[in-house]
C-alpha cells in the first residue's frame, strides 16, 4: 500500500504525512509541482524529523507518476483518489494490498483528468454543513482503515 499527494500546497501537511509514512512503514510519493520548495531544509522547517525514515518518491508530473506506476505494477496497484465528489464512503471500500491512496492539493483538489484516470473514488461522510476535513487528517483516516482492513499496521504481520 502507498499514499500519494498530488500537488501538495503545504509544507506542513506533507510533513506529516511523511512522518506518518515512517512510523506506519507507508511509502508516500510526492507528485509535483507542490505549492512550495521541496526539500530537507523546508521538510525539517515544517516538524519532519523523520525524513531520513520514510521510504518516498518524487514525480515531475502525473504523467510521470503513471508512467512510473505502469512501470512497478507489483508496488503500484489500483488509484483510489480520495475526494470530496465521490459517493462511496471509504468505510465501505475494499482495500487491496497494493493500492495507491491519492489525496489531492490542499487548495484544489485534482483536476478532472485525474478523476478520469483513477480507478476508485472514496469519500469520508461528513456533516451536510461542513465543506472538508483537513488533507493530512484525512489521509490518516483512511490510511488508517486500509492498513486495518488489510492487516499491514508495522508488527501486525
Amino acid at each position: 500500500m502507498r499514499l500519494a499527494l498530488f500537488q501538495p500546497d503545504i509544507p506542513q501537511n506533507t510533513g506529516t504525512l511523511l512522518r506518518l509514512g515512517a512510523c506506519l512503514d507507508l511509502p508516500v510519493d510526492i507528485i509535483e509541482p507542490c505549492g512550495f520548495v521541496f526539500n530537507e531544509k523546508a521538510m525539517r522547517r515544517a516538524g519532519m524529523d523523520y525524513l531520513d525514515k520514510v521510504e518516498y518518491r518524487r514525480h515531475n508530473s502525473w504523467a510521470d507518476f503513471l508512467a512510473y506506476r505502469a512501470q512497478n505494477p507489483k508496488e503500484y496497484g489500483r488509484i483510489v483518489l480520495m475526494t470530496t465528489k465521490a459517493s462511496q464512503p471509504y468505510v465501505d471500500f475494499g482495500f487491496q494490498d497494493n493500492d495507491v491512496i491519492l489525496m489531492g492539493r490542499e487548495s484544489a483538489g485534482v483536476p478532472d483528468e485525474v478523476h478520469h484516470t483513477v480507478d476508485a473514488r472514496v469519500v469520508i461522510p461528513m456533516d451536510e454543513n461542513t465543506r472538508s476535513i483537513n488533507m493530512a487528517i484525512s489521509a490518516a483516516m483512511v490510511v488508517g482503515e486500509a492498513l486495518r482492513q488489510r492487516n499491514l499496521f508495522p508488527g501486525r504481520k
